[in-house]
């Protein structure tokens, strides 16, 4: 953790409707030692933009040219002196130029059981549709560190839940979903105060 007054200042990252950063920016409101600096999307609809606006937390959008072409999203992070990177349904690999600044630094919550439903094109419903289609007894989430692979880095912590076997996607989405509000912004907060 920081010395003295300054306070942690984290970025999170975002593709989609936002309620992971919904929840990490309530989860830290009235923490003194750590600050959402800023809500970063690659959507210019991210509803993740929208909830860092009523926040009053700064907020941009960016391309695939400014993100894997350039140095335009590193900046901004150096900009605001940015210590960890949090992403928080970010669909994206993160390129070499920000995880070698970030190195340990950044942090993913996948909605499976990591080895299990992870890689390329497996997010969100696809996860979900997957663990049923396989007769899973039990799925969850996890918590883990960011390197060039999509959901590779070391894990962080893990969380369960059961899978009745009348089990529906929407019912599982309700669960994760549970399980991500539940868990994340903690498992986030015991990561970067070294707990």
């Amino acid at each position: 953790m920081k010395t003295g007054t300054s306070k942690i200042k984290l970025a999170l990252f975002a593709s989609g409707g936002g309620s992971n950063v919904r929840n990490i920016i309530a989860h830290f409101q009235n923490d003194s030692s750590v600050e959402v600096s800023i809500v970063l999307a690659n959507n210019v609809d991210s509803g993740a933009l929208v909830h860092a606006s009523n926040a009053n937390i700064k907020n941009k959008w960016f391309t695939r040219n400014d993100f894997f072409e350039t140095d335009v999203v590193l900046s901004i992070l150096k900009e605001e002196k940015i210590d960890y990177i949090i992403l928080a349904g970010f669909l994206w690999k993160i390129p070499e130029n920000i995880l070698s600044h970030y190195e340990n630094k950044i942090l993913n919550v996948h909605p499976s059981l990591l080895p299990k439903f992870g890689g390329k094109g497996m997010y969100g419903h696809h996860v979900h549709n997957a663990v049923l289609e396989q007769k899973e007894t039990k799925t969850g989430i996890t918590i883990h560190k960011v390197n060039e692979k999509y959901d590779d880095g070391a894990i962080v912590a893990q969380f369960e839940c059961d899978i009745a076997q009348d089990e529906t996607l929407p019912t599982l989405q309700v669960k994760i979903s549970k399980l991500e509000k539940d868990n994340f912004p903690k498992t986030i907060e015991n990561y970067i105060k070294k707990k």
